[in-house]
């Protein structure tokens, strides 16, 4: 398994942290409230819903009822992989997914492992530090981010990078319980192409990855990036609201490094969301359908 795949696992579950509301322990939702009904809610529900490893809810309450149905006819026609696309290197996820469910997969990956990280702590280390710095440029650089949105990404990449260099990364104990468990978790998901997820759906697509979500979790704990604990130690607070438009604080630690990051929220039919969330949704639903190879 390569070190470049397990990054991908970390900023998959990573994507979709700030921000949340904390959540006490055994605490639940106010069933009497209105949905979205408070300008944290436009993170708290989704935090929650990621907490829970649900992508299904997670996607229905991060958008208006009337621009998820325009996703998920844009995820059928190929013109949209919404929510998947707010994770970084979310092109990747079906050829990950291939590779774990390859037959013989578990074998012919820690043999890769083994090849690639046998005696090489220094030169994994090189190249974490290498990938850092270069992702934090790119960052820096890239026109599509908002000052916002750049710091944001550019805080949790900091703290994934330094994850990475004090991880257990060469252990061939850790990789080969890591690799039987994604495997298994990959070949049951049966999303190992695009045109899986289109056949699938969104709805079907989310519920299925819900579960490789759990489990890639539950392997990056193992490896000292606990996600669950970043949630359910997250706060948030209102910092400023002018109408319909809010700025929220989020604060949390990301594999104990502290990220302190700022999230714009506004409310729409008297619902507060996500404003970032909102634009890319927006954007993945108008998109054109892409070019078509068989030349029809």
């Amino acid at each position: 398994m390569r070190l470049g795949a397990l990054l991908l696992l970390a900023a998959l579950a990573a994507a979709t942290l700030p921000g949340c509301e904390r959540i006490p322990a055994g605490a639940g939702p106010d069933a009497s409230a209105p949905v979205h009904a408070r300008p944290i809610d436009a993170v708290q529900g989704p935090a929650r819903h990621l907490r829970a490893n649900d992508l299904v809810a997670l996607a229905r309450d991060a958008v208006p009822p009337a621009l998820h149905a325009r996703l998920a006819a844009a995820w059928a026609a190929d013109r949209s992989r919404w929510p998947l696309e707010e994770l970084p290197l979310h092109g990747q996820l079906p050829r990950l997914i291939a590779a774990l469910s390859a037959p013989d997969a578990e074998r012919t990956l820690m043999a890769a492992f083994e090849r690639q990280f046998t005696g090489a702590e220094g030169e994994l280390r090189q190249a974490v530090e290498t990938l850092g710095t270069f992702g934090v440029q790119y960052l820096r650089s890239d026109p599509r981010l908002d000052e916002a949105e750049r710091d944001r990404e550019t805080q949790r990449l900091v703290a994934l990078s330094r994850w990475a260099l004090q991880a257990p990364l060469t252990d061939p104990a850790r990789a080969r319980a890591a690799l039987a468990r994604l495997c298994a978790a990959a070949r049951a998901t049966g999303l190992d192409s695009e045109a899986a997820l289109r056949e699938a759906g969104m709805e079907d697509s989310l519920r299925r990855l819900s579960s490789f979500l759990a489990e890639a979790k539950a392997v990056l704990a193992g490896y000292g990036l606990d996600l669950d604990a970043s949630l359910d130690a997250m706060t948030v607070e209102l910092e400023q609201q002018t109408g319909d438009r809010a700025r929220l604080r989020v604060r949390y630690a990301l594999a104990g490094e502290p990220v302190d990051v700022r999230v714009e929220a506004e409310r729409r039919d008297r619902r507060w969301y996500r404003s970032d969330w909102l634009r890319h949704a927006e954007a993945a639903a108008a998109r054109p359908a892409p070019a078509r190879s068989d030349g029809a």
